[in-house]
């Protein structure tokens, strides 16, 4: 009887133990899923590189094989990379006689980390002409999707503009308005 009494809290003993082991390894699986899901071990770059690197490869022997065609091709295209012009840009128009204002949060799209870099040392020349247009504009000529999209295309105008006077380059392939409030 003592035998018996012996192994059944030892039993239970060794249940507890299994369940605590267990629940810590799918803890601890859990936590590394998550570590390696969000990059931290690195193996996004890696993943990156070599795709870059097989493509460069397959661009390579195209080009090899292509002869002169592969002169006019472009590089390929990295990944786009975008930056808000902060803060939001606030200004005062014209519209029906009296004063309006107008709030657009803008973002800018480049490949290039660099070119966000220069974006950045010559925000106040980018700040000015986006201010300068923003406030010149009409308020019928924006209410609609279309004059929306083409004060887009103007504000990628100048800021292209700036770009490609200070550095050569224009750099931003696309400007976005991430709001754009009108009263």
């Amino acid at each position: 009887m003592a035998q018996a009494e012996g192994k059944k809290p030892k039993s239970k003993v060794v249940k507890i133990a299994l369940v605590v082991v267990a629940s810590l390894l799918v803890l601890g699986g859990i936590v590394v899923g998550t570590m390696y899901a969000t990059g931290f071990f690195g193996h996004d770059k890696t993943d990156q590189q070599a795709n870059a690197d097989a493509a460069d490869q397959a661009g390579n022997e195209e080009g090899d094989a292509g002869g002169d065609e592969g002169d006019d091709a472009e590089a390929p295209k990295g990944p786009a990379i975008y930056m808000p012009l902060e803060p939001a840009f606030v200004v005062n128009f014209q519209g029906a006689g009296k004063a309006k204002f107008l709030q657009v949060s803008v973002e800018v799209m480049a490949r290039d980390p660099k070119v966000i870099e220069q974006v950045t040392q010559h925000m106040p020349a980018i700040r000015n002409s986006l201010i300068l247009l923003f406030s010149s504009q009409n308020y019928d000529d924006i209410t609609t999707a279309e004059g929306k999209e083409a004060l887009r295309a103007k504000a990628l105008t100048e800021v292209q503009t700036i770009m490609e006077n200070e550095t050569g380059d224009t750099g931003v392939e696309s400007v976005y308005f991430t709001s754009f409030v009108m009263q």
